[in-house]
Formats: structure tokens, sequence, C-alpha cells
């Protein structure tokens, strides 16, 4: 199998590997290198050790050579998604694997590569990249796999295989939108609330406040998705089921369950918002996480007022300064702004 990973971050990495690994014929697309090379993917796994596997690097999609490959995986976030479909063209009909975050990456795959068979994909393997390249795989999660569009059932049931052999765990859903709606429903936790303040999950599930706004925010997502007569689903390594269970339950109980369950869910990495904040800010996923939420609550009439309330604040935070610092460390203000007794005082860009 030949498989062409489009995004070199520390998911891409971890891919390409784990694929490299299982026997595929790996070509990274990195941006910056001066020409196609060999190279090896490494990935330091949970138990320390360090495993490498052969792959080629190339600059771009049109240094791919040996013509069109049999998988394309696509592992940029979702600003980046749109440019990379457009790469793409010379390629129409080769089969896709999306692994964005959030909603809305098959969606947009379909509408710019309507010949093309589509896989999507969850993962829930914490992972970090370090500056030489290197992954670091923190908490072992996997990998969940759906086939949204064309006859491409046996690929992905090669390509579980494949993961399961780098152990890299792998499991193939019946259901696209149930796997990619329970996945953003796990990357709410903890994302934008600590993204707003800064701080980490444990100290978001930890304030009796926050876990409130939180245990509101999971509530709404959900009664989206059983709007759309979806059912949360277990991911590898990410039990969402029980996770919707406990937003049902009376706070005394679940929150000290959650707070133990937040703590070592990321391998102590932070979440991609927050994370996104502390580097500087501008777009990010909240438009695809808590945004998608909202969207499509607003289409199917059900309310979702403490998604748009974080969701704002989100953008607000990452594009202004004055912003992060208001809230930052404030869960009482983060509190007030979601029920609406608060507004975000004029700040030097208004």
């Amino acid at each position: 199998m030949r498989v062409v990973v489009v995004g070199a971050g520390a998911v891409g990495g971890l891919l390409a590997w784990a694929l490299a690994d299982g026997g595929a014929d790996v070509t990274v697309v990195r941006r910056g290198v001066p020409g196609a090379a060999g190279g090896a993917a490494v990935v330091i796994d949970p138990r320390g050790a360090r495993r490498g596997a052969p792959v080629t690097v190339v600059p771009g999609v049109a240094a791919v050579s040996g013509g069109p490959p049999d998988l394309v995986l696509c592992a940029v976030r979702m600003m980046a998604l749109a440019d990379v479909l457009a790469d793409l063209a010379a390629w129409p009909a080769t089969p896709l694997l999306t692994v964005q975050n959030g909603v809305g990456a098959e969606a947009a795959a379909l509408a710019a590569r309507p010949d093309a068979p589509l896989i999507a994909g969850s993962v829930t393997a914490a992972v970090d990249r370090q500056a030489d390249g290197t992954v670091r795989w923190l908490r072992r999660g996997g990998i969940g796999l759906a086939v949204v569009s064309g006859p491409v059932e046996r690929l992905t049931a090669d390509l579980a295989r494949r993961f399961e052999a780098a152990r890299l765990r792998a499991r193939v859903y019946p259901e696209a939108a149930a796997m990619k709606w329970s996945k953003l429903v796990a990357n709410l936790v903890g994302n934008a609330s600590g993204a707003v303040l800064g701080l980490g999950p444990a100290a978001v599930y930890g304030d009796p406040r926050l876990f409130g706004v939180e245990r509101r925010q999971l509530r709404e997502a959900l009664a989206v998705m059983a709007a759309q007569g979806l059912r949360p689903v277990d991911l590898p390594g990410a039990p969402v089921r029980l996770l919707a269970v406990g937003t049902r339950l009376p706070a005394a109980l679940a929150r000290p369950v959650f707070v133990r369950s937040v703590a070592g869910a990321r391998g102590g990495k932070a979440p991609s918002l927050h994370l996104h904040v502390a580097s500087g800010g501008g777009p990010s996923e909240v438009e695809w996480l808590n945004g998608a939420v909202v969207e499509r609550g607003r289409a199917l009439g059900v309310a979702t007022p403490v998604n748009a309330a974080l969701l704002e604040a989100v953008r607000e935070v990452s594009h202004d300064a004055a912003r992060r610092a208001w809230f930052r460390d404030r869960p009482d203000r983060l509190k007030a702004v979601v029920d609406g007794a608060a507004e975000l005082p004029p700040g030097p860009s208004t």
C-alpha cells in the first residue's frame, strides 16, 4: 500500500510512523524540506521506547513520485484543509482519510472531491511533536475509522490492521457521524474554558463553578447529537458513553470522578485550544468544535447558549491580549459571561 501523509505535525507523524511500521510505503509531505529524501518517522512510545520506521519526505504534493497513491491521509488542522484539498486536484479519485478534530472536514472533502472515496478518522492518542520532529506518544489511545463514501470497506479494514500491527489501537465504526460527534464531545472537555482562563483541564473540573459550565456545555452537544439521531460511541481509550452518563449525575457525585479522569486523559498535554491561545492566537479549531455545536443546534432548533458563549470568548481571547488578561485565572468572570450576567469590557481594540 502506498500512502501519502499530508501534514507532519504530531498526529501526522504518529500515523505516518504507524503505517510505515505496519508495512506501508509512506511518503510524508513536509513543507520546508529542500526536496525528496529518505528519512524516518520516529516515535517515543508510552513506555519510553524509541521506535522508527522508514518514510520518504517531500516538500509538497507535486513532488510525490510514482503516480496517484492508494490513499492520502490528511493530517493538517482544519484551517489549512481547504488548501490541501486544492493541492490534491491532480488525484481526483484517490481515497482520502481525514483525521481533523471537530465536525466539518468530511463535508469539505466531499464538496471538493466528489469522485474520491472518503474515510473519516478520529485520533484519541495524545501526542506531542518535538523540535527535531520526533513524536512523543504520551497516552496510548488509538484511532477510530469509518467509511463516509465510496467502496473502501476493505481499505478501511486494511488500515485498521496496519495500525494494530504498530500497536496503535484501531476500531472501525459503522457510522462516521456518530464517531465524529463522539470525538467532538470528548474534545470539548476542559478545552474552551481552559483556553479562555489559561487553566488546565484538572483545574477547570476542580472548580465547582466551571464544572457547571462544562457540564452544561456537554449536555448541549449531546442534545445536538440526539437531535440528529446519533448516540455516543466509545472511542479507543475514550469512554464517551460514560462521559455522557456523567453529565446526568448529581454534581456532588460526578465532579470527583471527572476530576480524576480528565487529569490523565491527555497524558499531561494541554488541550488544543489552550495551546493555540498560549501561542499567540489567531484562527482556531473552536469554529469546528463549539462552533459546530452552535451551528448544528441552530439548524435543528436546539438551544446551545453555553457553547455560543464559549465560542465567542475563545474568539475574543484568540485575537485580543486585553481580553486574555481580563479573563486569565478568573473563573468568576467566565461563569458570569456564560450566565449572561456580564459583558466583556471595552478594550483597546474596540
